[in-house]
């Protein structure tokens, strides 16, 4: 068995301090490289948690002054991020930490943008070719993950959507790479078993449409199927019977699919975004629910690739077989397996499906999806 307790460095694709008791190193990170006066960028209830407090009273300690924003939406928007900017400035802070989960990640991301960089925010969307705009420097940014989710803590875009629309749009950079990356799994110890199952779901649904995902990229391939196994082997104890080697498997496998979705996501986000924006559902849940009725949408013509997924998802029978198993791991870990249940109704499904061919993560499905085809599949669903 691994042994988590050792705390291991992997520089891929940043620098990764991992293992148990992982944070105890950031104070002393930050004081080597000079930064003395951090913002710490951290969603509301992580903020009130015991090991955010601990970390701010560690910093404290090493006569770090520290600053916290955290007043920001479970699906972020543009002003949470310009009043980030602001608390930044006004403060006078020298360093970004993000701290919690994706959507604590992308606010710090996208605040580390804002700093130096005053065009209007979506100026610098990704979809637009808005990355040739970022030319200036950053401020030095460090991430702590304390979800196994998103794995945006090794990331380099952030998900912002627009205030009135609640349309997503993708900042991106090489230059929003975080520096230096705790993760651990410690942190994740007091997560609720509905955000580990979510977020977890989450995790497992990037390392599979990453797998799937059209593009030629042999190495983020291996990365995603090692994920999911992880994820596969580790969701339903650190729901249920939380230790600290289903915290660590899990962590490693949100890393993971964060790296292998470079070469791209597909249907299953596109059917998940709308919800977020259209009905504020939490993104790990709306993945969840949608991604065995959008695996069995992409067995026909990846037949090959379904059979690695069920050899590494411990099942047999290949596409079939693992979208049951999707079926079954939901039950699992106390997710629901239709729309209705998290409050679809069939009035939705017309914008539900406008919004998900107008999404930016289908075109790198490995097959191609039609408006109409997001109507089925919602309808399937629900």
């Amino acid at each position: 068995m691994t042994d988590f307790s050792t705390i291991r460095q992997y520089n891929f694709p940043t620098v990764i301090r991992f293992g148990a008791g992982a944070i105890a190193e950031l104070p002393g990170h930050l004081a080597a490289n000079g930064l003395t006066r951090p913002l710490l960028v951290t969603d509301p209830m992580v903020a009130q948690l015991g090991f955010f407090k601990e970390i701010r009273r560690a910093l404290e300690l090493k006569g770090i002054s520290v600053e916290v924003f955290s007043d920001i939406h479970k699906n972020p928007v543009k002003s949470d991020v310009l009043k980030g900017g602001e608390a930044f400035l006004g403060a006078e802070r020298d360093s970004v930490v993000g701290i919690g989960g994706g959507a604590a990640m992308d606010v710090a991301r996208a605040v580390v943008l804002r700093i130096h960089h005053h065009r209007d925010l979506f100026d610098y969307d990704d979809l637009i070719g808005g990355d040739q705009y970022v030319t200036e420097e950053v401020p030095y940014f460090i991430t702590v993950p304390t979800t196994a989710g998103t794995g945006s803590e090794v990331g380099r875009s952030a998900i912002i959507s627009e205030d009135d629309t609640h349309r997503k749009r993708i900042l991106f950079s090489p230059k929003l790479l975080a520096r230096i990356v705790f993760a651990d799994p410690l942190l994740t110890m007091e997560l609720p078993p509905f955000v580990t199952a979510a977020t977890g779901m989450d995790a497992l649904t990037h390392n599979l449409e990453a797998y799937l995902a059209k593009m030629w990229h042999p190495m983020c391939e291996g990365i995603a199927l090692e994920g999911a196994a992880l994820i596969n082997g580790s969701l339903a104890q650190a729901v249920n019977r939380p230790d600290l080697d289903s915290r660590s498997r899990m962590l490693l496998g949100s890393l993971m699919g964060a790296v292998a979705f470079q070469k791209g996501l597909g249907v299953v986000h596109s059917l998940a975004h709308p919800l977020s924006s259209l009905l504020d559902t939490h993104h790990g849940l709306a993945n969840a629910v949608n991604l065995p009725y959008g695996m069995r949408f992409n067995i026909a013509g990846s037949e090959e690739k379904f059979g690695r997924i069920a050899h590494v998802m411990g099942v047999s029978g290949g596409g079939d077989a693992v979208v049951e198993r999707l079926f079954e791991f939901n039950r699992e870990v106390g997710l629901p397996t239709q729309l209705r249940d998290i409050g679809v109704r069939e009035e939705h499904i017309g914008t539900l499906a406008d919004l998900a061919f107008a999404d930016f993560a289908h075109p790198n499905n490995p097959k191609p999806v039609s408006r109409e085809d997001f109507e089925k599949l919602y309808t399937e669903a629900l």
